[in-house]
């Protein structure tokens, strides 16, 4: 008997265990459930617990916080209906994915909240399995990254257009181009690119001031995108496409316009441009009147990258500013020549620069009453290796738009007041002889003409009032209010200055009264027609009779002969330049020059 009772004593024992055991199981179950539960409901980040077709088992209480749904409202519609439909099949598929893998994937998707707008989440599956080892069910964590990626979008948005006026930037622009063009290298249709600069924006935005410039740059912006929109628009009509404007960088903006049949079509979209740029703009009480310059290229087989295009657009655009401005011109094969050229040209302007190629010329003004030399104007030439001696017409444009000219500027000023110091060791002349130098638009609107030209009289030790600075007519009178200012600081430098080329523009006599100058060189254009022309004759005679009025220099330009000289002496003009009296000559002759007058001079005051 005693093995029976062992026997069930080992058997009591066996079964007491066993209920042990399925308590502690029991016991752990319900504190794993216990933790989850913990877990979920304080948790910042929404967590679902689904079935493999996306029915909601469990929500924690973070989505009615985040998405305002209260459990009952999501148990009411499948987790899949909620999600945006473009985002739908990315979601299903990696819900397919998870349960075959059993690994899930972090995703970004949007999710619709209560009030219908949509949310971004980014979530993470984690797969849980049944006794078969199937997935059964997948636990989600999804986290609200809305407001991040309104943040990534508005960086981006920065990122890529022009903070001003809001339209896409050089940037931007540059990749639709790159898009675009590739786009008709497989369907070989052809578009057109419209390149509008502002005239004489520098100009004006110094007048202003940059605040100022920047309200006229929106308005312009504003103004050119409403024109744009109208029904018969090129991209719309024909290919459904919208042009695509950008401001390139300061004045300057670009429209890409699909779909297009000829030039005429850019044509009527440049025009259309143009009349809404030109209506009158108001800067606080003042009218400011616009105009723009555009340059028109068409896509053809001969472009090989995007930014072919654009140089074809700038070319135009500059040969429109040449013709005066306020027009439009389309790209042509002569000018594709031409912007070739003038590539060409630039760089031997550089390399001209480094060679020292440039020479000072110097031609002389002469009082027409005793024929001495007052003043040497001191002219730049380009002694090419091969071309010889170019004239500054065929090249000052280029060096202009390089940025060169306010170099070489710079080193003519230098040279020609070394130069005049030279010529004191060997001449005698009362009063002093002076020198003069032409300077450009850029230079003429940089701020530190002025302070430049100081710093060259004093490496020199030059007296200020012996260097004259000449700018033409139709630079002064681009911008009085800037001009006025230029003058007057040249002025408190102690510098002379004088209006160039006067007479060709039509506010000349206007201009008298208003800039501070010390005289006016009348155009060549006019003394040419002194003899032949009674209304030129009278309009001469009436500007030398005002400058004396008012205590001016008067130097007639381009005098050729001596009859044209003696008459006009004769109707009280005091200096004269031209080829009458000398050709511009190099600074050896020029001093052999000066040194004949002198002594021609000195012996008429000897007898």
């Amino acid at each position: 008997m005693t093995w029976l009772f062992v026997a069930l004593g080992i058997l009591t024992v066996l079964v007491l265990y066993q209920q042990f055991r399925i308590y502690q199981i029991h016991k752990s179950s319900r504190s794993r459930e216990e933790l989850f539960q913990i877990v979920t409901e304080n948790a910042a980040d929404m967590i679902a617990l689904v079935d493999v077709k996306g029915r909601r088992l469990y929500n924690s209480p973070a989505y009615k916080r985040i998405l305002g749904y209260s459990p009952a409202e999501l148990g009411e519609t499948s987790s899949f209906e909620q999600i945006h439909p473009d985002d739908r099949f990315r979601v299903l598929e990696a819900a397919r994915e998870a349960r075959t893998t059993g690994v899930g994937k972090r995703l970004e998707y949007r999710i619709k909240h209560k009030d219908g707008s949509w949310r971004v989440l980014e979530s993470l599956a984690s797969t849980i399995r049944d006794g078969n080892g199937q997935v059964s069910k997948l636990v989600i964590v999804n986290r609200d990254i809305s407001e991040r990626k309104q943040a990534e979008h508005q960086l981006e948005h920065h990122m890529l257009h022009d903070a001003l006026t809001g339209l896409p930037n050089r940037r931007l622009f540059l990749d639709r181009l790159q898009h675009r063009f590739a786009m008709a290298q497989r369907d070989s249709g052809r578009y057109a690119l419209l390149l509008a600069n502002l005239d004489h924006f520098k100009a004006l935005n110094q007048s202003l001031g940059a605040t100022a410039g920047d309200q006229l740059l929106a308005e312009i912006a504003r103004r050119i995108e409403a024109s744009l929109r109208q029904e018969d628009t090129i991209g719309r009509r024909e290919s459904g496409a919208e042009p695509v404007l950008s401001r390139l960088g300061g004045d300057e903006f670009t429209i890409l316009l699909d779909a297009v049949g000829n030039p005429s079509d850019a044509m009527r979209v440049a025009e259309r441009i143009q009349l809404a740029v030109s209506e009158p703009l108001f800067v606080g009480t003042r009218e400011v009147r616009m105009t723009a310059s555009i340059g028109i290229a068409l896509s053809t087989s001969e472009h090989t990258q995007p930014e072919d295009l654009l140089k074809d657009a700038d070319q135009a655009m500059r040969r429109a500013k040449g013709l005066g401005g306020s027009r439009c011109e389309v790209f042509d094969e002569t000018m594709h020549r031409q912007a070739v050229g003038r590539l060409r040209l630039e760089a031997d302007l550089r390399a001209a620069m480094a060679r020292r190629e440039f020479r000072v010329y110097y031609q002389p003004v002469v009082r027409l009453d005793t024929q001495s030399v007052v003043s040497m104007e001191a002219l730049l030439r380009w002694k090419h290796p091969t071309k010889g001696l170019v004239s500054p017409y065929s090249f000052l444009d280029a060096a202009e738009d390089s940025g060169l000219l306010v170099s070489i500027g710079q080193w003519l000023v230098l040279q020609a007041c070394r130069q005049l110091l030279e010529w004191d060791l060997r001449l005698v002349s009362e009063p002093p002889l002076m020198v003069a130098v032409n300077v450009s638009a850029r230079q003429f609107a940089d701020p530190r003409l002025a302070s430049d030209l100081q710093e060259v009289l004093r490496q020199t030790g030059l007296e200020p009032s012996r260097l004259q600075v000449e700018v033409s007519e139709s630079i002064a009178m681009a911008d009085l209010a800037l001009s006025h200012s230029v003058v007057a600081q040249l002025k408190r430098v102690g510098l002379g200055v004088l209006l160039d080329d006067f007479g060709a523009g039509a506010a000349s006599l206007r201009s008298l009264f208003q800039l501070p100058v010390n005289g006016v060189k009348i155009d060549r254009s006019l003394t040419r027609q002194l003899q032949q022309d009674r209304a030129v004759a009278a309009m001469i005679e009436g500007i030398i009779a005002l400058a004396r009025k008012m205590r001016l220099l008067v130097v007639a330009e381009g005098i050729e002969t001596a009859t044209l000289s003696e008459r006009l002496r004769e109707l009280g003009c005091g200096l004269a330049q031209g080829y009458c009296f000398s050709q511009p000559l190099e600074a050896p002759a020029a001093l052999q020059f000066l040194l004949k007058s002198q002594a021609r001079t000195t012996g008429a005051g000897a007898n």
